[in-house]
């Protein structure tokens, strides 16, 4: 299959690979671009442990060829922090203890990320709905449920 060349805005920086169009997007982010914050978990889109946001919107980049990437906006996790400061989510996670083996903490960080820039002030119900597409298997999700709500009432 023959190479193509691809652009997009990854983290706020301009970045262009040329690997085959069909490569997945979780690929090029580990392997081209090494950013490998964002992991693979189950490889089949059943997980979330590789989600990150394209266009805003949160996507399992295990089941996204790098073409369909190309243009986009796509924030990983290395792009959550600002200023070389951790995102109140992240500072969340650790002080709830929800960051267990770290497999699934990129990908739920990312999701819970986009649950709170749509719902500021989610309910308990309206959490597990937004990170139904996530996995753990550490936590029992309590932790990570009360580290979304405790960012959602610290932005009260």
């Amino acid at each position: 299959m023959a190479e193509c060349s691809v652009s997009f805005t990854v983290n706020g920086r301009i970045q262009s690979v040329t690997v085959p169009p069909m490569k997945r997007l979780l690929d090029v982010l580990r392997e081209d671009l090494n950013l490998t914050g964002t992991k693979e978990g189950c490889g089949e889109g059943e997980c979330g442990a590789c989600a990150v946001l394209l266009n805003d919107e949160l996507v399992n980049s295990c089941l996204v060829p790098v073409r369909d990437a190309s243009g986009a906006r796509i924030c990983t996790i290395e792009g959550v922090p600002a200023a070389g400061q951790l995102h109140r989510l992240q500072q969340a996670f650790i002080e709830a203890g929800a960051a267990q083996c770290g497999i699934c903490t990129p990908g739920m960080i990312m999701a819970g990320l986009q649950l709170l820039s749509r719902c500021p002030h989610p309910t308990l119900e309206e959490i597990r709905e937004g990170l139904s597409g996530n996995l753990c298997r550490c936590t029992g999700y309590m932790r990570i449920f009360e580290a979304i709500q405790n960012v959602a009432q610290s932005s009260e």
